[in-house]
């Protein structure tokens, strides 16, 4: 698999890019005291979308236009409503290793929200339809799915490294300055939302 290495970097740059991922990642640091369970949602949100694509499920849902429409609506209305949720209880640092959240909002729910983020994203679901193949050879020695699933969790290593790097770096940078951290949970809130609104209308509109 020669196109690892290239597609290795073309999958970091794509990450590098600010979205509906790393606004969720940067709630996540300032709120919990762990990243690990929203980012660990989200990781398994793409490991999902890599079986579907890996199974050819996502060529079908390309390229039906009302399964895309439902699958675009379902991932926005799910966006906009977490970026409501997110501008109505801003986040607040908690003080040390603190943070006396945990059982009101368990890890389970922060990485199933993370999940829902990446899973029901139909823009990743088309990244991954679009870019993953073009980095597969036909004539390799590997079965093409399983070229596929490797390419797939190269993006997810990506994305773990990445996103926890970015909530992390919240925690710690923010963390002291509750004002600013609450900010910044605004800005990725209305990120969201912004989001949720540019995925329904270009789905309607198109």
């Amino acid at each position: 698999m020669a196109g690892v290495g290239a597609f290795w970097t073309v999958s970091f740059l794509l990450v590098l890019v600010p979205g509906a991922d790393w606004a969720y990642a940067i709630t996540a640091g300032l709120r919990h005291r762990s990243v690990l369970p929203a980012v660990g949602g989200m990781l398994s949100g793409y490991v999902l979308l890599t079986a579907v694509v890996a199974a050819g499920l996502a060529t079908a849902v390309a390229g039906s236009p009302t399964v895309l429409t439902a699958l675009t609506a379902a991932g926005a209305a799910y966006l906009l409503w977490l970026g409501a949720t997110t501008l109505a209880r801003p986040a607040v640092p908690r003080a040390g290793a603190g943070g006396g959240d945990e059982g009101a909002d368990s890890w389970v729910g922060r990485a199933a929200r993370g999940a829902g983020i990446s899973g029901l994203n139909p823009k990743a679901l088309l990244l991954f339809l679009a870019l993953l193949p073009q980095f597969a050879a036909r004539d390799s020695d590997w079965p093409f799915a399983a070229q596929i699933v490797a390419l797939g969790l190269v993006h997810t290593a990506n994305c773990a490294v990445v996103y926890t790097g970015v909530g992390t770096t919240a925690r710690r940078v923010l963390g002291t300055r509750p004002s600013v951290a609450t900010a910044v949970t605004r800005v990725s809130g209305a990120a969201m939302i912004v989001v949720g609104t540019l995925l329904l209308a270009e789905r309607l509109v198109g």
